[in-house]
């Protein structure tokens, strides 16, 4: 059977280890600021006990927290512009971000082309669908598990792409 809590005791060179360690080589996660702030508190004394959690629940509050987007395996945080697929960070060019942040930020409505080109390079539109086709072509290969057949950035068949408000 599974414990829910466990209680480790830590000591202040083992806190100021941490501390050093997060400091010098921070892990690319989302609450990492979370713990450092709150190792500083026990070392300040500003708190005796930390509890930590690895829940799916948690991980998506730390990633709300820091303004970003929770959608299944794939994580969006804006702020930083990073984009983490079920732990690994993806890495994007700066237009393949903007794409993937609007479609997931308006998940389960439909844009065409135009819209989408309208909204991520704030310009006229240059009548040529193959841009962004492209560009979607290249974040599915990026994000999709199989790009064949997409979960996250769909076809709406004569119409344009949407994300997919199901996940």
């Amino acid at each position: 059977m599974k414990k829910n809590i466990s209680f480790i005791r830590m000591d202040s060179a083992l806190a100021k280890w941490l501390l050093q360690k997060l400091v010098k080589e921070p892990p690319p996660s989302d609450c990492t600021a979370e713990l450092l702030a709150g190792v500083t508190d026990m070392l300040s004394g500003e708190v005796t006990s930390l509890l930590l959690s690895t829940d799916a629940e948690a991980e998506a509050a730390c990633v709300q927290q820091n303004g970003g987007l929770r959608l299944g395996e794939l994580e969006i945080i804006p702020k930083s512009r990073r984009v983490v697929m079920g732990g690994r960070e993806i890495s994007l060019t700066p237009k393949e971000f903007d794409i993937l942040y609007f479609l997931a930020q308006n998940r389960g409505e439909v844009f065409t082309k135009e819209q989408i080109y309208r909204a991520v390079w704030s310009d006229n539109y240059l009548l040529d669908d193959s841009n962004i086709m492209a560009f979607i072509r290249k974040l599915r290969k990026k994000i999709e598990p199989n790009p064949d057949e997409p979960v996250y950035i769909l076809t709406i068949w004569g119409i344009g792409y949407k994300f997919n408000d199901k996940i």
